[in-house]
């Protein structure tokens, strides 16, 4: 199979919906994951809007409509439990959390994307965080981070932010 005829593939399956990861694409495809990662680089480069998150590669067409970008200032314990309430409260509200980002001494800023839209992703991307036993990049910052989060609407947003005001994850000072 040529290159070309493969993207159309990975395309074909990004474009049906859901997550796959390189893994399940490069046995699909009889190929290595390798080969995977520059065919998902190759159409990113050509204008293709796929996200990489935990889960795996996802098609992430642009939004129109009312949907509402926003980044906010947080901060919570590195415990498991505060990470999985500040993610768990987010998704639960119906609004994306599409990235962390950290400020780091040496490197800048550290942005990994997430794309956690419901509690099932949560669970996941934990549960890849205990697996791997690595740490969420807040630890770099004594806690404190950004989030970039997508809401349907303003009204959403606003009733969300009110929420984390209250339970103590919004970094205020």
């Amino acid at each position: 199979m040529l290159g070309e005829e493969r993207r159309q593939i990975i395309m074909s399956l990004l474009r049906r919906g859901g997550v796959h990861t390189g893994t399940v694409l490069s046995e699909k495809l009889g190929v290595t994951r390798q080969v995977i990662v520059g065919d998902i680089a190759l159409l990113r480069a050509a204008g293709e809007h796929i996200v990489a998150t935990p889960q795996g590669y996802m098609h992430a067409p642009v939004r129109s409509g009312r949907a509402v970008r926003q980044t906010i200032a947080a901060k919570h314990t590195p415990d498991l439990a505060s990470l999985r309430e500040e993610l768990s409260l987010i998704v639960a509200h119906g609004v994306t959390v599409l990235d962390v980002t950290v400020e780091h001494p040496l490197y800048g800023e550290i942005t990994g994307s997430l794309r956690l839209m419901s509690p099932s992703d949560v669970d996941v991307f934990l549960e890849k965080m205990q697996g791997s036993n690595a740490e969420p990049l807040s630890v770099l910052t004594g806690g404190m981070h950004l989030h970039t989060l997508e809401a349907p609407d303003q009204e959403t947003l606003q009733s969300l932010l009110q929420l984390l005001r209250l339970r103590g994850f919004l970094a205020l000072d």
